[in-house]
């Protein structure tokens, strides 16, 4: 499970996107939240059937960009690594 930032809107944002990225075996790890930047280590997952289901790295940041953008504007530089 994510770590928790103690900011609601922002770990709601991370336990949506980290469901999408467990769905196909990924985890997203080491959450920092330092005022307005936000860095997330995600390690994918393998699906052998469809291996474009799992989400990119590129994909996750789009992901959390979209969703941050709605629930915490406020987060506007984010890191995936």
């Amino acid at each position: 499970m994510v770590q928790i930032t103690n900011n609601s809107q922002v770990d709601f944002v991370l336990e949506q996107i980290e469901k999408l990225v467990a769905s196909e075996g990924g985890t997203l790890d080491s959450v920092s939240l330092d005022g307005n930047n936000l860095k997330v280590k995600y390690t994918p997952g393998v699906n052998e059937e469809c291996p474009e289901c799992v989400p990119t790295h590129d994909m996750v940041t789009q992901f959390l960009t979209a969703s941050l953008n709605i629930h915490a504007p406020h987060v506007n530089d984010i890191e995936v690594s």
